[in-house]
């Protein structure tokens, strides 16, 4: 009887090594992508799926060899639960480190930046080339801003120009919400600590300006020094006389220039043809324009002009203002205008 226990534990232990040890040969074996060789891919887990749903098709795929294996290793481990999304899959994975994966949610993250000073139009330009989404009318728009819980009569302006990360469950509704909220969350705080006598009636109107700003400059030193022209305009009653706004009011009948008959076709931007500001912002504005309009630089500059390297020329007065247009435009542009304000009043 006793050499029968013994020889019931011997086999017992053979049988529970043997068992470890095919466990662990299927579970931490690194798994073969058929026809990749060493590429990692992207792999999907539909919205709804479960985990044995998962293991079959991780083994119709020729990825894993033992499905209700890897089941029942979840189940004793209490990591049934799975999240879907796009996963990547190398062949330094094992089964149970996709099980890992699949449990805690490392799914794939993607970048999608927008550059400051695009316009809304560019915003969704740039959204529908992206693979995941796509935009296909404008009732799709209508209802994405609906989605995005977006309450304003115009978005122009309205969503903060930078990087977002996103995964295959995101929605452009889910980055335009976020872009929106950042863009608020900016706002509000400078409008809280802005200058005084600025003349602004609302965050919104100092929106609008920012945009200005950012179309006028891609020199972020200089745009305090832009926004103290504009405010000073704006204080003496003086029009603006800005050529991004025209630009926008344009809209695709721009095609690179300026005439001097455009600065004279009324549009509701043209802002050498309408006092104060346009209607509504002509950009989505940085947080450093954003700033310049709401702190603009001190001083007594009225105009400026390019000077042809990115940066402005600025004056005090008028016959300063055109000897510094005679100096720094080029010939041949008498009847175009690049830089603004350049135009008398």
């Amino acid at each position: 009887m006793l050499r029968l226990s013994l020889w019931i534990t011997v086999v017992g232990f053979i049988g529970a090594g043997w068992l470890y040890g095919f466990v662990a040969q299927h579970l931490d074996s690194p798994i073969k992508l058929v026809g990749t060789s060493e590429t990692p891919i992207a792999w999907v887990i539909p919205k709804g799926s479960n985990l044995s749903e998962v293991n079959d098709r991780l083994h119709r795929q020729k990825i894993i060899s033992h499905p209700k294996l890897l089941s029942m290793y979840a189940i004793i481990r209490d990591k049934t639960d799975i999240q879907a999304g796009d996963y990547w899959i190398d062949s330094t994975d094992t089964a149970r480190t996709l099980l890992a994966k699949f449990n805690s949610g490392q799914v794939i993250r993607r970048k999608l930046t927008f550059p400051e000073g695009w316009s809304f139009e560019q915003w969704l330009s740039h959204l529908n080339s992206t693979t995941q989404f796509s935009l296909e009318s404008t009732q799709d728009v209508s209802a994405l801003l609906d989605a995005a819980d977006f309450k304003k009569n115009n978005p122009e302006g309205w969503f903060f120009p930078d990087t977002y990360t996103y995964t295959s469950s995101d929605s452009v509704a889910d980055i335009l919400k976020r872009a929106h909220r950042k863009m608020q969350e900016i706002l509000t705080k400078e409008w809280h600590d802005r200058a005084s006598g600025l003349p602004y009636d609302s965050p919104y109107e100092a929106l609008i300006m920012a945009s200005i700003i950012e179309k006028e400059t891609g020199l972020v030193m200089e745009r305090p020094a832009i926004a103290g022209v504009f405010v000073r305009r704006l204080l003496k009653r003086m029009r603006l006389q800005t050529d991004p706004t025209v630009i926008y009011g344009m809209g695709k009948r721009f095609d690179g220039d300026i005439r001097r008959s455009d600065l004279k076709n009324y549009t509701p931007y043209n802002t050498y043809m309408i006092n104060g500001l346009p209607p509504t912002p002509i950009a989505m504005p940085s947080a450093e324009a954003i700033h310049a309009a709401l702190h603009p630089e001190q001083g007594s500059s009225l105009y400026f002009v390019a000077r042809g390297d990115g940066g402005h020329y600025f004056s005090d007065t008028l016959e300063e203002h055109k000897e510094a247009v005679r100096r720094y435009q080029i010939d041949g542009r008498t009847d175009k205008y690049h830089s603004a304000p350049t135009k008398s009043e």
